[in-house]
């Protein structure tokens, strides 16, 4: 599904064109400067998160929907998501070492303190703490969330892997209210797994509405009926926020409906946007999207630094554009060089530990 892959370059630049047009940021100005929409739709990249969440439930219970879960095939699927996250992960901190550093070092902290903030980090246990007051690489939040999808995932697709429209709509319905649910239960907002779980169950139940839609022939190559609403839908509600606010609702309750209608319609292509989303340039950025994802912030520190507080000061939107190709060229070399690379390495590293040698093993 090339045009899912493609999506995700343009939901990382959305979340980058958010962070850099923050206070006090290269976009700012510009930003501000824009008719009230487009501004609206700039400060607003945070949103794309919640798509990654629907699209990772998508994606995932696709690729194991023929999978029979045993010991060995828990330990594969396992080791296979910590390949997916962690290299990467662990390179941006390398990446933001000498600002971890410089932090420490000044902070005004007890030693049990540095010691906190760091194992939340190395752990990736942003998201279930309050802020750690430390931007070093803020998008890791989501990466926490994500480890929890993955250990709660083989339970919810086993769940629902094969309900029909009786069973993933319920479920859909499930995501919806999940995150009201627990805030009326009062629960910590500091929680963001539990909090964005509804997601990862909406990106399943749309794999399930996908294999059903896509077993009907009409379907087929006709996702434009599906994806192009459900952006206009979205759009608008993103642009213009205050229309749910008489519901008591926020813009992310609609948008966990739309994004499942989205992901759907690309899923089953047709159109020119599922062709565009498909093409190979699309789909190799699509692929290093993960590591723009994780990567611009600790660029960003760096270019802050040279572009913004340092020596060269080139006009602001040029400086942004220049961090933009660092951040892409620096996450394609990245993808290839190390992602892909580790990833590989890791799952067979992983294989090596599965029961065939462990029974090697005990015969010595």
């Amino acid at each position: 599904m090339p045009a899912l892959t493609g999506l995700r370059f343009w939901l990382a630049v959305w979340v980058i064109l958010h962070h850099i047009s923050n206070k006090g940021m290269m976009l700012e100005a510009w930003s501000n400067s824009l008719p009230a929409p487009l501004s609206r739709f700039m400060h607003s990249g945070f949103l794309a998160v919640q798509t990654f969440f629907v699209l990772s439930g998508f994606v995932l219970a696709r690729t194991y929907a023929q999978t029979r879960w045993s010991r060995q095939s828990l330990g594969r699927f396992f080791t296979a998501r910590f390949a997916r996250i962690y290299p990467v992960y662990f390179a941006s901190l390398i990446v933001i070492s000498p600002f971890m550093i410089e932090s420490m070092v000044k902070a005004t902290w007890s030693p049990a303190r540095r010691a906190t903030v760091l194992t939340d980090y190395l752990l990736v246990l942003q998201g279930w703490v309050p802020s750690l007051n430390v931007g070093w690489n803020t998008p890791a939040w989501s990466l926490t969330c994500e480890f929890f999808f993955y250990l709660c995932f083989p339970l919810l697709f086993m769940a629902l892997r094969n309900v029909r429209w009786f069973g993933a709509l319920p479920a859909l319905a499930v995501a919806v209210v999940l995150p009201m649910t627990l805030d009326r239960m009062g629960a910590s907002w500091t929680w963001q797994p539990l909090f964005h779980l509804g997601d990862f169950i909406a990106g399943i139940a749309a794999a399930r509405i996908y294999t059903m839609l896509a077993e009907k022939r009409g379907w087929r190559r006709r996702g434009y009926w599906l994806y192009l609403p459900a952006i206009a839908a979205g759009l608008w509600l993103i642009t213009h926020p205050d229309t749910v606010k008489p519901a008591g609702l926020d813009v992310g309750t609609f948008l966990r409906v739309l994004n499942v209608a989205m992901l759907v319609g690309l899923a089953l292509s047709g159109g020119w946007l599922a062709k565009a989303l498909a093409g190979p340039l699309s789909d190799f950025l699509g692929k290093a999207s993960y590591s723009m994802y994780v990567l611009h912030v600790p660029i960003l520190w760096w270019t802050g630094r040279y572009f913004v507080h340092g020596k060269l000061h080139p006009p602001l939107v040029i400086g942004a554009g220049i961090y933009l190709l660092l951040v892409m060229g620096a996450s394609a070399l990245v993808y290839q060089r190390l992602e892909a690379p580790a990833s590989v390495w890791i799952r067979k590293v992983g294989q090596g530990f599965g029961p065939a040698r462990r029974a090697s093993a005990r015969r010595l």
